[in-house]
């Protein structure tokens, strides 16, 4: 059978990694695109072994870009998540660690042009609306990826990538608690089920017998705590207006604890059916909140935080997330205005990738 070659770009964004397209060399229909979008990537078995992706849910997500038609935006940026088991790609979410590497891609597509030795590119995230600043790393009118700057979960150092989000709060469902609550008890069990960047459930890990200082491998071998972590997401789903979310991956899954260190909380993510290696740049904003805002599942739980703005420490199975958060208190009431972090991404590799049904490509 003939195949299809489709341009990309393969970028590590943050924690994760996955092919960057043009959203003008794939499929308008959704399912089309879909059926090219799990080929891509191998959907459907462990390994990923007829695709791209790595076997993981952080290694199985694409990013697609176009030029912006909104004013004082400059990219729309729509975001996948393929699933790797199963034959399903859930474009529900967003997802932040890809959302460091949009700036960098769109800038080496041609989207947006370099404005100097560092250029800003304002980008929206299709699919909750959300709106985030990148900076990047642009000397002598290229993107550089070279530079000095760590994050937890990746070897070696990278040029920096700042990004600025605004609008976060409500990403989905419009408010920051969508059940009116800052505390549901749901089974016997208090979460708190909030919406800023990623809608969330997130729950005292205590209260789901376990520390919350788990590796990553000894979460996922309990099986256990993810049927019943699994059976209270479906439940907030629902109270959180999302209707059946059985096979969505939103709302995401939070488990807090003290932090050991000097971390304002120590946190595990789960996407929801596997626990985050590290962190979501998302679920760092929305565990952010939840640890500022009173009367959560947090409070009293996570070190205080006094001024605005100020830096969360989030302790995650293999370091520790900052995130520079601005917020009020002004009059007795809450309110969370903006977050933003610093990671690295880096260029891996650029080419055709092939897809063996073409009947859903443009000509």
């Amino acid at each position: 059978m003939t195949q299809t070659a489709i341009p990309f770009h393969f970028l590590r964004g943050g924690t994760s990694r996955g092919p960057y397209f043009n959203r003008a060399d794939l499929p308008e229909d959704r399912d089309q695109l879909s059926e090219v979008l799990m080929q891509v990537m191998g959907a459907g078995n462990p390994r990923n072994i007829d695709g791209l992706g790595g076997g993981d849910a952080v290694t199985t997500k694409v990013a697609m870009l176009s030029r912006s038609e909104e004013p004082g935006v400059d990219v729309d940026y729509f975001f996948a998540q393929v699933a790797v088991t199963e034959r399903l790609v859930d474009y529900g979410p967003t997802c932040g660690n890809i959302l460091v590497g949009v700036g960098p891609a769109a800038l080496e597509m041609g989207l947006v042009p370099v404005t100097g030795e560092e250029t800003r590119v304002r980008i929206r995230a299709v699919n909750t609306g959300a709106l985030v600043e990148a900076v990047v790393q642009t000397p002598g009118g290229r993107v550089s990826y070279e530079g000095s700057v760590a994050i937890d979960g990746v070897p070696g150092t990278a040029a920096p990538v700042g990004l600025n989000f605004m609008d976060v709060v409500g990403s989905k469902s419009g408010a920051m608690f969508p059940t009116g609550n800052a505390i549901d008890v749901i089974d016997g069990v208090e979460v708190t089920c909030i919406d800023v960047a990623m809608p969330m459930m997130i729950a005292r890990a205590a209260d789901l017998g376990i520390t919350g200082h788990e590796t990553k491998d000894e979460l996922d071998a309990n099986e256990a705590l993810f049927a019943r972590m699994e059976a209270l997401r479906l439940e907030a789903g629902r109270r959180m207006g999302f209707g059946d979310v059985s096979k969505s991956v939103t709302p995401k899954i939070g488990l807090i604890a003290p932090a050991t260190s000097g971390a304002h909380l120590t946190a595990r993510y789960f996407m929801p059916w596997k626990t985050h290696p590290t962190m979501a740049v998302t679920g760092s904003q929305c565990l952010a909140a939840c640890a500022l805002a009173p009367g959560t599942v947090a409070d009293g739980l996570a070190r205080p935080v006094d001024s605005a703005p100020s830096v969360i420490l989030i302790d995650h199975p293999v370091g520790t997330m900052e995130v520079t958060v601005n917020f009020s208190r002004d009059g007795g009431g809450f309110q969370f205005i903006s977050a933003g972090v610093v990671r690295t991404a880096r260029l891996i590799a650029r080419g055709e990738v092939l897809v063996s049904d073409p009947k859903g490509q443009q000509a």
